[in-house]
């Protein structure tokens, strides 16, 4: 069975960063990298473009009609990219669990996905975040279940419980076997 595209959703500082690059440096084929922080980063920071997001000093994130637009757009990109042929690593945080993952797959028609949750626990993303201090505090802890409500996925890794180098050669592994790797 082919495989065009492996999504990766988990909440702020569970690692899903960290796990695709050291993925991508397992895989035999190489595989692009592309972020929803890809997509925020590509957004206006300032004007009346830049209040698509907003990012609540508790961590919250709030997004309107013209950010639904713009990821429309990003979405089919995703999608196209993965049907030229190009496998793609997709870094996804679904603010709104299945609805956001449904929003995704409805762009995917004819492309071959692997649905990996990263999960980690709570207090252990929330002591990441304040290592980082690149974001709001309490954005890790309010969206480490949240992003996960009804989503399906095919494989699952623990960054809180399992180390990195151990989650990156369980996706790995089965993005070779879906790769029909021996």
């Amino acid at each position: 069975m082919a495989l065009d595209m492996v999504v990766l959703n988990g909440g702020s500082s569970s690692g899903k960063t960290s796990l695709v690059r050291t993925v991508q440096g397992l895989l035999e084929e190489p595989w692009v990298a592309l972020s929803v922080d890809d997509l925020v980063d590509a957004l206006p920071r300032s004007g009346p473009g830049s209040r698509t997001i907003t990012f609540g000093a508790d961590g919250s994130v709030h997004v309107g009609p013209e950010f639904r637009r713009v990821e429309r757009a990003w979405l089919a990109a995703l999608a196209t990219i993965a049907r030229a042929g190009v496998g793609v690593l997709v870094d996804d945080v679904f603010l709104d669990g299945r609805t956001s993952q449904d929003r995704l797959r409805a762009h995917l028609s004819g492309v071959q996905v692997l649905w990996v949750g990263v999960r980690c626990d709570p207090d252990v993303a929330a002591a990441r975040e304040l290592a980082r201090g690149d974001r709001p505090l309490g954005m890790a802890r309010a969206q480490a279940e949240r992003v996960h409500v009804g989503a399906a996925y095919d494989l699952e890794v623990d960054t809180g419980t399992a180390s990195l180098q151990d989650c990156a050669r369980d996706l790995a592994a089965a993005v070779a076997h879906r790769r029909g790797a021996p």
